[in-house]
């Protein structure tokens, strides 16, 4: 399994069959190769995560998994939707993943409600994922932390819209991975960084900072 950063909050899981992408928003990787993607998650309706999804489910017919809402939207709009709600598993040929709480908000592109945001477990070959979406810090990282005991967490860092670094460093200890991969910064200005910062403040707390170039390949 490897696990590539595509800028953003968008990243691609590769399996031996199988070619994952999370919130193609990919801005920052136009020249990325969609082909052979067979499936993909979306957070939330808003643009820079909803990104391309729909038009590389139009023409590859990769599955989108994403809340009810948002995927009846993705369905109208021509592409393969697989519409889930909060808490409960779906099985994959590849693992299974479940969505759970983020908070923050979510519309479609035209302004629709796309149903609550989430973030995403992903069991896939012997690794627990978590891909937190756009959320604030919450107490709800305690419990997944509990129960799903993830190894590597994807936490959004660059504040205004989403937690911060010194949150994120806090998500990280409450969720007990030993591994946190930021995301959602340095995009915009609104969410510019320091990112020596995060790296200092994870190492602080014991952890490992995988600061991902885009294009960087984990795995």
């Amino acid at each position: 399994m490897s696990i590539t950063y595509l800028g953003h909050s968008a990243f691609e899981i590769k399996t031996d069959k199988e070619k994952i992408l999370i919130d193609p928003f990919l801005i920052k990787s136009p020249e990325y190769d969609y082909g052979g993607v067979t499936d993909i998650f979306v957070t939330h309706g808003h643009s820079d995560h909803l990104g391309s999804a729909i038009e590389i489910s139009r023409k590859t017919g990769a599955r989108i998994t994403a809340v009810f809402e948002l995927a009846n939207y993705c369905a109208t709009q021509g592409a393969n939707a697989n519409g889930i709600n909060l808490g409960g598993w779906i099985n994959y040929d590849w693992g299974r993943a479940i969505a759970l709480p983020a908070f923050h908000s979510s519309s479609t592109p035209s302004g629709e409600y796309a149903g609550c945001p989430c973030g995403f477990i992903f069991e896939i070959a012997g690794n627990v994922i978590y891909h937190a979406g756009d959320t604030c810090l919450n107490s709800e990282m305690k419990i997944i932390g509990e129960i799903y005991r993830p190894d590597i967490a994807m936490l959004p860092i660059g504040g205004c819209y989403t937690m911060d670094i010194e949150h994120a460093v806090m998500a990280s200890e409450w969720l007990g991975v030993s591994a946190v991969i930021p995301m959602h910064y340095n995009t915009f200005e609104a969410i510019n960084v320091d990112i020596t910062d995060f790296e200092r403040q994870v190492r602080e707390k014991g952890k490992i900072p995988l600061v991902l170039k885009i294009g960087q390949t984990l795995g």
